[in-house]
Order: C-alpha cells, then sequence, then structure tokens
C-alpha cells in the first residue's frame, strides 16, 4: 500500500510540475495566442495592396438586368468578386441593345454597368440548361437578381430549391416595394423617386414635383444591395448557413432622403427657419415642401451665378454661408459692416433675409468664374462647390488619377469612359476590366469552373441549351 500511495504522489508531482511548464510556455507568447482564438489568420507579410482583393474567392450568379442589379454586382467584381452573368442566348442584357450610339457594338449604358463580370448564355427552359444553373448553385456563395416580382419561382429557382442544393447560398434580390400592398408593382427608377419621397421635396417650392439626375433609386439600391450581401457573407462564417437579402427600391430611396423624413417631424414643432420660405414670410403646409437649392443640412445654402453665366448653363456655384465663417464672407463680398450690424451678425436675425443675403453674395459670384471663387473661399474654409458639367468631370485629370473615371478598351467599340470603383481600399486594389460579350465565357465556365468534359459540352451545344434558337428559314418563292 505505501509503495502504491508513494508512486501515486510521484506521479501526481511530475503532472503538477508539467502543469506549471505548460502554463509558462503559454505566457511566453500571449499576442499570438489571442491571434488565433479571435480566428484571424496572422497579418500579411505582402506589400500594402499585393495581398490579394477584398472579396476574392467569393462567387456570385449574376442574373441581373438594367441598372439596380448589375450596379450591385459590378461592384462586388470591382472588390475581387468573380461574377458570372447569367444571359438569354442571342439576347443577353437588354441593355447592350439600348441607346446604342455605335452600330453594332454593345450601348454604353451596358458596359458602364457590367465591367469586371464573366458572361454565359444559358436558356433556362432547357434541361440542360437547367441542369448547368443548378450546378453553378452549388458552384456560387450568392444570386442575385432583379426580376419582377415570382419570376425567378416561376423559372423553378425557388428559395427551397436553392437550398437544398446549396445550403450556404445567399439569394439577394432587389424590389421595387417591400411586403405590403405594392409589392407587386414593377418600378422603374423615377418611380422609385417619387414613392421614396425624394420628388415631392425636390424642385422650387411654386413649380411641380422633380426627379434628380442621380440615379438614387436604379444605382442608389444597388449599393444597398451590396452592402447587404457584404454583411451576409461575414455572418455565415459564423453560422455556415446562407439567407435571403431584400432591398427595395423605395425604401433605399427614403434612406436617401431621410432628412426629409427627419423635417417632417420637426414641422409638428414649427416652421423650418432654414428654408428660404420662412425668411420671405410664406406659410408651412402639413407636409415637407420643395426647397429648391436650399440646403438640407441646416447651414443655409444657394446656387449663385457666376461669371459668363449668360452663355454657359454651368456657370454656377453652390454657395453655403457657415456661421463660422460669416465674417470671412463679409470680407470677401465687401460688406465688413454686416458682422456687427444687428440684423445681420447672428444666424437667427439672418434667417428672414437670406434671399437679399444670397443676391448680395451673387453680385460677388458674377465678378468671377466658379473655379476663382473655389480659390477664394476654400482659403478662408468658406464651403462651396462649383457646379460641374459631365464634359468637365470626364476631363479633369484628378479624377483619372484616382480611378473615379477610367478608360477601357472595348473591342467592338473602342475605347469609352465608364466609373471606377467610388470605394477606395488601402489594401485591395480595383483592377477596372471591359464588359464581356455576350456569351464570352460560356466555354471557359462549363469546362474551367464547372468540370463539364469535352463531349459533355459538344452535347450541351448540340441540345440548344446555351445557343438561340435558328430563325425559320424563309420558304422559296
Amino acid at each position: 500500500m505505501t509503495t502504491k500511495k508513494a508512486k501515486k504522489s510521484k506521479v501526481k508531482a511530475k503532472s503538477k510540475a508539467a502543469a506549471k511548464k505548460v502554463v509558462k510556455l503559454k505566457s511566453k507568447k500571449p499576442a499570438a495566442k489571442k491571434a488565433v482564438s479571435n480566428g484571424l489568420p496572422r497579418p500579411s507579410t505582402k506589400p500594402w495592396g499585393q495581398a490579394g482583393k477584398a472579396l476574392d474567392g467569393v462567387r456570385i450568379l449574376d442574373f441581373t438586368h438594367v441598372q439596380s442589379g448589375p450596379t450591385c454586382t459590378q461592384l462586388l467584381a470591382y472588390m475581387g468578386a468573380d461574377v458570372i452573368k447569367v444571359e438569354r442566348p442571342g439576347v443577353g442584357d437588354i441593355t447592350r441593345g439600348q441607346l446604342r450610339d455605335v452600330k453594332g457594338a454593345d450601348s454604353l449604358y451596358f458596359t458602364m454597368l457590367n465591367g469586371n463580370k464573366r458572361s454565359i448564355t444559358i436558356d433556362s427552359k432547357n434541361p440542360k440548361g437547367r441542369e448547368i444553373l443548378d450546378r453553378l448553385i452549388k458552384y456560387c456563395d450568392v444570386l442575385v437578381e432583379n426580376f419582377a416580382p415570382g419570376a425567378l419561382d416561376r423559372m423553378g429557382l425557388t428559395w427551397e430549391h436553392i437550398h437544398k442544393l446549396n445550403p450556404r447560398m445567399i439569394v439577394a434580390s432587389v424590389k421595387g416595394f417591400g411586403p405590403g400592398p405594392y409589392e407587386d408593382c414593377k418600378v422603374y427608377e423615377n418611380v422609385a423617386q417619387c414613392a421614396g419621397g425624394s420628388a415631392s421635396t425636390t424642385g422650387f417650392r411654386d413649380g411641380p414635383p422633380l426627379v434628380t439626375g442621380a440615379q438614387i433609386g436604379d444605382s442608389g439600391t444597388g449599393l444597398h444591395l451590396a452592402f447587404g450581401i457584404v454583411c451576409a457573407l461575414h455572418q455565415r462564417l459564423r453560422t455556415g448557413r446562407g439567407q435571403k437579402v431584400l432591398t427595395a427600391m423605395q425604401d433605399g430611396v427614403l434612406n436617401l432622403a431621410r432628412v426629409k423624413l427627419r423635417d417632417q417631424q420637426r414641422l409638428k414643432h414649427g416652421p423650418l427657419t432654414e428654408y428660404s420660405q420662412y425668411g420671405e414670410g410664406i406659410a408651412f403646409g402639413d407636409a415637407v415642401p420643395r426647397a429648391g437649392n436650399d440646403s438640407g443640412g441646416g447651414q443655409p445654402g444657394w446656387i449663385l451665378k457666376c461669371k459668363g453665366w449668360e452663355t454657359d448653363p454651368d456657370a454656377y456655384i453652390y454657395f453655403i454661408t457657415q456661421a463660422p465663417v460669416w465674417e470671412a464672407i463679409c470680407d470677401i463680398i465687401g460688406k465688413p459692416e454686416w458682422k456687427t450690424d444687428p440684423d445681420y451678425a447672428k444666424p437667427p436675425a439672418r434667417l428672414p433675409r437670406l434671399k437679399h443675403i444670397f443676391a448680395t453674395i451673387e453680385q460677388w459670384t458674377m465678378t468671377k468664374t466658379k473655379f476663382e471663387v473655389m480659390e477664394i473661399c476654400n482659403a478662408r474654409d468658406i464651403p462651396v462647390g462649383p457646379i460641374l458639367s459631365m464634359k468637365e468631370i470626364a476631363e479633369e485629370p484628378s479624377l483619372r488619377k484616382t480611378g473615379t473615371v477610367v478608360e477601357v478598351d472595348h473591342p467592338t467599340r473602342g475605347k469609352y469612359l465608364t466609373v471606377g470603383n467610388p470605394v477606395k481600399m488601402s489594401d485591395s486594389i480595383t483592377e477596372v476590366k471591359r464588359s464581356p460579350l455576350l456569351g464570352e465565357h460560356t466555354d471557359e465556365i462549363l469546362g474551367k469552373v464547372l468540370g463539364y468534359t469535352a463531349a459533355e459540352m459538344a452535347a450541351i451545344k448540340s441540345s440548344g441549351a446555351i445557343t438561340a434558337p435558328e430563325k425559320p428559314k424563309a420558304e422559296a418563292a
């Protein structure tokens, strides 16, 4: 018994000593151990910008067309995702032929929304075409669509079917309206701007509602959907499963017009003093009015004429009378007395006189070009912005240098300008590539991506699953 007890005590002593040794070893490198426990790899030793793109390895099955969906998938492609655009054989995305400016070539409408993608043509009604789609669903991480409500289900690509094939698949959709009385309605850009509250608050008070030239309904919703997809991909790292992501165009527009919803609630407590109609003594109604060029941020602003406005429709500048730089404004426009005048010295006193103040500032801006006004004001921290035409933007060297405007070479239409990635990242470099020709990557995707053999590909081609149906030959006279 004594011998056994002695042996046990020796074993215990050894195990305690070993445990202490392990503790000591662990405590030597706490930072490295912590990094591993977070599930994060150690920092890359590759030079900045050479460690791959942000979405390398993410595979997108792109069922989108026209603008809202393609905007979303192009952004994901810019970030490094492999975007496989599925198009109808012989037809493709309808925008390939819309607003065409070069005969026989894809339109700018298409090329500027589909860069960095691969194109495959598939007839979804053909049995072999459906087989290809099912294989693509198993291969990809995200399916993106902006069909009319119910169209995906009618194709047989229901949520249940997709998730049976690939439980990790994220299905992302753009729709006009969310669940509710209008969810089955078809929506386009200007419809979304009207239904989202933007048009009712845009324009001049005595004029009709106006839509904006910025595509906040289509492209704006595409931006929102891309954000939702990236969030779903991040959540999938924890859950291991996909989910639905829905962005309604009405919701996207309202999100971008949220300051007007803010003003609607403020209106219950009194007039909106930063709106020019307050200074003109015009009563407010029950809803937020159209405010012309009034600033939406609480700092009074207006668009003013600059030198050359008589012949140049864009010789204007947006001028904000920000309170902290009011004295500097008084100095440059030759009104130093306003700095101490009780009618102008303080913001509340200026509100009823904004029309006169901006008319006075305009007398000064009309003696300068918009760029001269910008140079003078920026030196004094006065916020102004020139009205830049699309021609000026297209020719601006700084935008070319930052990759905001990019020149791309296309095999059929030649060189064209497109908008590059609006999101700049220090360690993920964007390379802007041209849009694909219709079905350009069909063979590549079937063979290299999906693993079809040469014999299988030949059978697919003969089945008509990836080619346009032959037009009936005219009967001989």
